[in-house]
């Protein structure tokens, strides 16, 4: 027998532990490498850990639910182990910690022939008994295969089936069906992701001093920017010219003249970045999620689009890294993408602003003295009052607005 453990390293410096999901294979099993063993699930990121090796999976350390640690050994293989049909497996650590030290007999029948535990529980399930089984295993013990070659024979209960257990109302039911008189609840555990929002935005409520200053941005330019040129723009780059990419350009154009908007503060220290790492907050199936874009001032449009694009899928199918959700200057929330007209967001800590944008609607405007209709959109900066002056939030939002209605500006650095 050799045995190796199985452990978990992809947890980074910012994630102490995680949620053990659900394990995808029960000891005993025939395992590969590479093939995926179970998931985690950190405060960031849905993870699938892979076998480190062939063989056993001879044990299981910790359960479905559990709480892991780096390096933590959740299970262990035996590379040198081969399957034995219906052999019993060895016991989970849950398993260890229900039983006594003793291992626990197989079920006996009425004829005295002994069952594993799953044939016995599928012989209850059916209605066989063990006078109409043949066992196979050792010591003549029925095992789940002489069950089920028995049903395939044809075998008849000889007792009866139990009743399936009655199935409880669900919400969900409940309000696809609004005749049902029942009034049902769910208590539903937070995800770890979702306890993990709701703690940083408690956070960011308690320890900042929160502020929003609104404006509002014609969007007639960059319409009819995107409007010239997305076919070209699509078949060069591969990639459709969105809206968000501008908002992005025109945001590190301003935190360039306002660096505090770009600064986060440390005990009693503000510290300003000398990069532009722009948080792009994104829908995903599990809540909120904010990858990053690294150096974002580096970035063209095209390479925001593609990464933007990127994330959005990555976010939907529950793949985003720990990597590309850590760290991060300054976010953007596009609450518009849901028809959201105004907002304040919250702040994302360490930082100390975010933008919000909003749909962006034909409006009624005063243009030279004349009411003409306009695509307009709803900015919201809110800051941390701490270290950030009003003067300094208003115009770098002004200084977003000025990019997007006259885009030359973020050409010629003005």
């Amino acid at each position: 027998m050799a045995i190796i453990d199985v452990t978990i390293s992809q947890l980074s410096e910012s994630v102490a532990e995680a949620t053990l999901l659900n394990w995808k294979k029960k000891p005993g099993d025939t395992v590969t490498e590479d093939e995926n063993l179970f998931e985690i699930e950190t405060d960031k990121v849905i993870l699938d850990v892979p076998s480190p090796a062939d063989g056993i999976l001879f044990e299981i350390l910790v359960g479905d639910g559990g709480t892991v640690l780096a390096n933590q050994v959740l299970a262990r293989i035996d590379t040198e182990g081969k399957p034995a049909a219906d052999s019993p497996a060895p016991a989970t650590q849950e398993e260890r910690n229900t039983v006594t030290q003793l291992p626990q007999p197989p079920a006996t029948q009425g004829n005295g022939a002994s069952a594993m535990p799953a044939a016995a529980k599928l012989m209850a399930e059916t209605g066989l008994n063990a006078s109409q089984i043949v066992g196979t295993g050792k010591e003549g013990r029925i095992t789940k295969s002489d069950v089920l070659a028995a049903i395939a024979a044809g075998a008849e209960p000889a007792s009866p089936i139990p009743p399936p257990a009655p199935k409880l109302r669900t919400v969900e039911a409940h309000l696809e069906n609004p005749l049902i008189t029942e009034r049902p609840e769910q208590r539903v555990p937070m995800t770890r992701l979702r306890a993990r929002i709701a703690e940083r935005l408690l956070q960011s409520q308690a320890t900042n001093a929160i502020l929003t200053t609104f404006n509002e941005v014609n969007m007639q330019a960059v319409i009819d920017l995107r409007t010239r040129y997305k076919a070209t723009f699509e078949k060069e780059h591969g990639v459709r010219l969105g809206i968000v990419s501008f908002f992005v350009k025109a945001t590190v154009h301003a935190l360039r003249k306002y660096p505090v908007l770009n600064a986060s503060v440390e005990g009693r220290d503000i510290i300003y970045h000398g990069y532009f790492d722009i948080g792009i907050a994104v829908s995903s199936p599990r809540g909120l999620v904010v990858p990053i874009l690294r150096n974002a001032d580096q970035m063209s449009i095209a390479e925001i689009e593609r990464k933007i694009a990127d994330y959005t899928t990555k976010a939907k199918l529950g793949t985003l890294s720990i990597e590309e959700l850590t760290g991060g200057t300054f976010s953007i929330s596009n609450g518009g993408v849901f028809g959201s007209m105004l907002s304040t967001p919250i702040i994302n800590p360490p930082q100390s602003a975010i933008l919000g944008i909003h749909a962006t609607t034909e409006r009624a405007v005063v243009e030279n003295s004349q009411i003409v209709i306009r695509p307009m959109n709803y900015l919201a900066m809110s800051y941390d009052h701490r270290i950030i002056d009003g003067k300094e939030a208003v115009l770098g939002l002004l200084a977003i607005k000025d990019a997007l209605e006259d885009p030359t500006r973020l050409l010629l650095d003005l």
